[in-house]
């Protein structure tokens, strides 16, 4: 029986709780939305819609099978959600935590925009990953430990093609490396272009299971990428990442003058002479890192 509402507090409290409601079956809707759980949730619908219909009836075998399977389908649910359980949890975390807005650090990301910056130029592939509230102990583990300071010059040693910790992802801790080369899981999203390589699918990945933050640099192309909640910008400029840095930080970040090729005296000097005897002019070096950085 449902109860009659007879004061404006008791109208009051059934409202918020079909809000509430609604609220929370939305939010799981949009979490799958465009994952594997969704096939598997309509999957789930089909099985309870057959058992509600064998409860209804009189199919006496499935009842009894019914009433002894049960109690474990919660557990078997934990099992096959538990990717999206965890994602939907550390997201109510972090809505919920207050630690964000009161944080007042003064170190500045511009040597990750100004290494960007570098290994775009290069061709240079690099996966840059930025920790935030939720920690990355594990994934840390399975890397090299630095626990350096962040410098620009540091990045660009790491990810130079000859040196040994290329391979892989550095996590940054505040103003801080804490370590290179480390494992990422890798995102297994459908929907993701299949021009998206392992660097950016573990940038994804990471980006998929915490809050963190993951710059990622093309090695065909150059082409700077960011990766936030799951999702990827791809072709940003540097100022463009510098702007979401800075917005997803929550800090200002002041611009600083990038790099620019310059030309030497002596090519200016032998240009000029090729033209003026219109022969054709010898290649130039069009970036002014081309030399000190291989290209892959």
């Amino acid at each position: 029986m449902i109860p009659l509402i007879t004061t404006w507090q008791q109208a009051a409290w059934v409202a918020l709780d079909i809000l509430l409601v609604a609220v929370l079956i939305y939010q799981v809707l949009v979490m799958i939305r465009g994952t594997r759980a969704a096939p598997m949730l309509v999957g789930l619908m089909v099985i309870a819609a057959a058992f509600y219909l064998a409860h209804i009836g009189e199919l006496t075998t499935l009842n009894w099978v019914v009433s002894h399977v049960l109690p474990y389908v919660v557990f078997a649910l934990i099992v096959v959600f538990q990717s999206e359980i965890r994602h939907l949890l550390a997201d109510l975390g972090r809505r919920f935590s207050f630690l964000r807005g009161s944080s007042a650090e003064s170190d500045s990301y511009d040597d990750i925009v100004l290494a960007a910056n570098l290994f775009s130029q290069n061709q240079t592939g690099a996966l840059i990953v930025i920790e935030r509230e939720i920690g990355l102990r594990t994934h840390i583990e399975s890397g090299v430990p630095l626990d350096a300071r962040l410098t620009y010059d540091l990045l660009a040693t790491i990810f130079r093609p000859s040196a040994p910790l290329h391979d892989g992802a550095v996590i940054v801790q505040k103003d801080r490396i804490a370590a290179a080369a480390c494992f990422l899981p890798l995102s297994m999203n459908p929907l993701l272009s299949t021009q998206l390589g392992t660097r950016h699918r573990a940038g994804i990945g990471i980006t998929e299971e915490t809050d963190a933050i993951a710059v990622i640099c093309s090695e065909e192309t150059g082409a700077i990428s960011l990766a936030i909640e799951g999702k990827i910008e791809r072709d940003l400029t540097v100022d463009q990442l510098r702007e979401r840095l800075s917005s997803e930080l929550r800090r200002y970040m002041a611009p600083v003058a990038l790099p620019t090729p310059m030309a030497s005296p002596e090519d200016e000097f032998n240009e000029d002479s090729d033209s003026a005897l219109h022969q054709p002019a010898s290649p130039r070096k069009s970036e002014a890192g081309s030399e000190s950085e291989p290209r892959l």
